[in-house]
């Protein structure tokens, strides 16, 4: 398999399973992570990042030599992508994602989590127009389509992951390799 690039971008269809397993390549590589949502997208009360300080913060971020993050909005795609040395693309069926997406919104909501900045999720967020079911159901066909336009293009690397287990059995070659002398 060789070993992992210095900069990754883990992409998927929002509920995927983008954050957590861009927190298990943090802990197996030692490559700092940023998480989209809370240190580029959202700020206290559910106020979103202007977009041009979140293109000054992703500049600041893809500038460095070493660093993984767990999205790549379409505001400032344009200032990550030249930099990414690997996309990792979970591309799972939509009821994988939209069942793990509604699991942990329910929990998250009746948890009172704080999630994103210091903010939590409410019945009153899960029922808007504007929440992040609602999300998902919006942009999952856009999302997939740029995996696999990005998967046909070789001037994007691209691990395109297509199920939970093919997830979990790549994560187990990865932290193999990182053991082998």
């Amino acid at each position: 398999m060789g070993s992992l690039p210095d900069r990754i971008v883990v992409y998927g269809v929002t509920g995927s399973g983008k954050t957590t397993l861009a927190g298990r390549l943090a802990e197996i590589t030692g490559i700092p992570w940023h998480s989209v949502d809370d240190s580029l997208a959202w700020q206290p009360g559910w106020v979103p990042v202007p977009d041009e300080e979140q293109r000054r913060r992703v500049a600041r971020l893809v500038d460095e030599d070493r660093w993984i993050i767990d999205g790549m909005f379409s505001e400032w795609r344009d200032i990550a992508l030249p930099r990414v040395e690997l996309v990792v693309a979970l591309d799972y069926p939509r009821w994988v994602s939209l069942c793990r997406l509604v699991r942990r919104t329910v929990v998250r909501c009746v948890t009172r989590r704080e999630i994103c900045n210091g903010n939590v999720e409410s019945v009153r967020g899960i029922l808007s127009g504007d929440s992040i079911i609602v999300w998902h159901f919006r942009s999952f066909a856009r999302k997939r389509r740029t995996i696999r336009d990005w998967e046909a293009d070789p001037a994007v690397p691209v691990v395109r992951l297509t199920s939970p287990r093919a997830t979990r059995r790549w994560l187990r070659a990865v932290t193999a390799d990182r053991a082998s002398p």
